[in-house]
């Protein structure tokens, strides 16, 4: 038998990362979130080494790039999410 199924509506936490709010993605998240260096293409022959967010997550470590949103799942999770699947999953509802 197939079923057609509706989403709960669930209220979660979010924080966007903008490359320039570790502090705020730290308060959120944690010792879940940590920063990293990683090769982001070459320049000039030698490796371009940029910083990059990182997110401990129940399926193991994912890279967030900016403008990608970190969400406090309804366990106390968190995990990232690309800024299109948020806005086609999520409204935003309040900011403090």
């Amino acid at each position: 038998m197939i079923n057609i199924a509706r989403k709960k509506p669930v209220e979660v936490e979010v924080c966007k990362w903008t490359g320039e709010n570790w502090d705020e993605i730290q308060n959120f998240c944690g010792d879940v979130a940590y920063k990293d260096v990683i090769q982001d293409g070459m320049d000039c022959g030698m490796p371009n080494l940029v910083s990059a967010l990182f997110i401990y997550t129940l399926e193991g470590s994912h890279q967030a790039n900016i403008g990608d949103y970190i969400i406090k799942g309804v366990n106390g999770e968190f995990y990232p999410c690309k800024p299109d699947i948020f806005e086609k999953t999520y409204d935003i509802i309040t900011t403090f």
